[in-house]
């Protein structure tokens, strides 16, 4: 199922797929489930699988990356959110990545999380299910062979380095969750109740700024310039390089929304006036995990960055009754004083001394300004 007006195309038939396995994902069953469940629906769908199982941290990142790619109609990840943020930017990294992003992606829930599976189940139509129905299910979806458009998010950091997200970017509370709680992981997806329980009592408070560039400009925002900021690549100034859609072969897009993070927003942005949060979240689809319909409204590729901020001075009461809301999708309706959310294009978090977990689609970064 896909929006009326969206665009997609269709898998070939017979179709050459790729899939990329982390047997040590989730609770450790990736391998079995996908020989139990998933081949022999592939196999009835005419999808022929050549599987690559990965060894070590950075496996498929390597493959993709170097391996030559025409051989295959689709790249299939099986795993958690981890393993496709891996196969995401070993394909940024190749000389051809424009071409090699063409090439279709699937996502089949093998990991605790599995948000992007949960948030394609949620887009199809499908009830909010768990476990093997949602494998059955995102198998499904791969049977049927339509494919369509995912926004990616650009992350650049202070100290240089380039992310490419799909899912979202997160510091305090929740990140803390997700990091602290892999001791967990054997528990499948209910290791992030675990977490969020220790995490709890009592939760900390992060300094740092918070600004972004709203999606719809806000009463009393001045407007945008007309002529948009200098590019940046890298959190650095770009104004060496071509213009947007006219850079050299192989070149990455440039981060035309954005200035060097060591200069100051521009005035058309928002900076929130806060400067103490309990967790700040950028998330690009709906779900933050399989019980968890963050952002309701979000679709694969709306242009939009749903920033989620809780300020300081949240009881844990409140806290935790937002968590609970959260896997209705409900969390909103609470009206909790301390909840912002907005819509943005663009964002920049800078953390005061350097405190706090920061996290790209699950996977833990050093924690330092950041923009995207």
């Amino acid at each position: 199922c896909l929006p009326p007006g969206d665009t997609h195309g269709v898998l070939p038939r017979p179709c050459r797929a790729l899939v990329l396995l982390n047997p040590q994902s989730g609770a450790g069953r990736a391998l079995a489930d996908f020989q139990a469940v998933v081949q022999p629906m592939l196999a009835e769908a005419e999808i022929a699988t050549t599987v690559f199982i990965t060894e070590r941290p950075h496996h498929a990142h390597e493959k993709v990356r170097d391996e030559d790619l025409s051989q295959w109609d689709t790249l299939v990840v099986m795993s958690g959110d981890g393993l496709l943020y891996e196969v995401v930017n070993g394909l940024m990294e190749r000389p051809d990545w424009a071409d090699a992003m063409k090439k279709p992606l699937c996502i089949l829930p093998g990991g605790s999380g599995n948000a992007l599976a949960a948030s394609i189940n949620y887009y199809a139509g499908n009830d909010d299910v768990a476990k093997k129905k949602l494998l059955t299910n995102c198998t499904f979806i791969l049977c049927k062979g339509l494919h369509t458009q995912m926004d990616l998010v650009s992350l650049s950091t202070a100290s240089g380095k380039r992310f490419f997200s799909f899912l979202g970017f997160g510091w305090g509370f929740i990140s803390d969750v997700d990091i602290d709680s892999e001791k967990y992981r054997c528990l499948g997806n209910a290791r992030f109740t675990m977490g969020t329980l220790q995490c709890l009592a009592p939760p900390q408070v992060y300094e740092g700024r918070l600004s972004y560039l709203p999606a719809v400009p806000e009463q009393g925002t001045p407007p945008a310039p007309r002529d948009p900021p200098v590019p940046v690549t890298n959190g650095q100034a770009g104004s060496s390089l071509p213009p947007a859609g006219t850079a050299a072969p192989g070149a990455l897009p440039v981060d035309s929304l954005l200035v060097p993070l060591s200069q100051p927003v521009p005035e058309h942005w928002t900076v929130v006036p806060e400067e103490e949060f309990v967790t700040v979240y950028a998330i690009y689809q709906s779900h933050l995990g399989t019980n968890l319909l963050m952002a309701p409204s979000a679709q694969l590729h709306d242009g939009c960055i749903h920033l989620f901020y809780l300020k300081a001075g949240i009881s844990r009461v409140a806290l935790l009754r937002i968590f609970l809301a959260m896997g209705r999708g409900t969390h909103l309706d609470l009206n909790c004083p301390h909840l912002c959310y907005v819509r943005a294009r663009a964002f920049r978090l800078e953390p005061r001394a350097g405190a706090g977990i920061m996290t790209v689609d699950g996977e833990a970064l050093a924690c330092e300004p950041v923009q995207g």
